[in-house]
């Protein structure tokens, strides 16, 4: 499938952008409500369907939204299209603190492997699809379920992943990652999980019970901190919940609870 070709540029440190530049014609899909601000001239429509050309068909349409509702992703997805002359640009927000992944597929063979919710905007002709585990195991106990995204296509698509990204290269080697942890990979890789050392280790060692497998040659992006670690430790932290109120202990901090009372 032939995407669209866009230019780009992302601003910021943790809470990013990704700044979009569109000539007439040009596209670029993003999830529902990921969009920022956009100049004059762009127009948009939310489409039912996976974001690709292949799926004008209403049986396409509805198969792509149907693969999007089993992952728990909206069934429409929003177009942007800028239908004057010169320059327009659109920009597409990070959900939580991050960082945005610039991703040409067509430099990976023409698909990406990737977390659920990860996937943030992409040039027309991107199919945003899911992918299952293929191992039990995996499945079960990789933190994200069965379900994966798959991203199929020729041009650029954007991710946000939490915290700081690394990016390793695998030459026929493996590497034991926290299953939270995992951003994307090459589908050349073999994906599984382990059991994290003896009995100790995986009760105690405050690492969880398995560790995902990632081995082969190709490309793996590893995020240091997922979202769902996030909100655990926020939701811990909540006074409401039973956590204790941490680092508010100054003047100011006993006098807002008061007042909050």
């Amino acid at each position: 499938m032939e995407c669209h070709e866009v230019d780009y540029e992302i601003l910021g440190n943790d809470l990013q952008l990704v700044e979009i530049e569109l000539d007439r014609g040009e596209t670029v899909i993003a999830e529902a409500g990921a969009m920022a601000y956009m100049e004059e001239g762009i127009s948009y429509e939310a489409k039912m369907g996976d974001g690709s050309k292949a799926s004008q068909g209403f049986m396409g349409k509805l198969m792509g939204a149907g693969k999007r509702m089993i992952s728990g992703e909206s069934v429409f997805m929003t177009h942007f299209t800028s239908q004057v002359e010169g320059k327009r640009h659109v920009a597409f927000g990070a959900p939580y603190p991050g960082k945005i992944i610039p991703i040409d597929l067509g430099e990976l063979g023409g698909e990406l492997i990737c977390q659920k919710d990860a996937f943030l905007c992409a040039a027309l002709g991107t199919q945003v699809s899911i992918a299952f585990s293929k191992r039990m195991g995996a499945g079960f106990f990789g933190g994200e379920g069965f379900i994966l995204q798959r991203l199929l296509g020729d041009g650029k698509v954007f991710l946000h992943v939490g915290g700081t990204v690394v990016k390793k290269e695998l030459n026929n080697e493996k590497i034991l990652i926290d299953t939270g942890c995992i951003a994307a990979f090459s589908p050349s890789l073999d994906y599984s999980i382990e059991r994290a050392g003896n009995m100790k280790s995986m009760f105690f060692g405050g690492e969880g019970l398995f560790l995902a497998t990632i081995q082969g040659t190709g490309t793996v992006w590893i995020q240091s901190l997922p979202f769902s670690r996030l909100a655990d430790r926020i939701i811990a932290s909540a006074p409401s919940t039973g956590g204790e109120s941490k680092g508010e202990g100054s003047v100011l901090g006993t006098l807002g609870n008061l007042l909050g009372d």
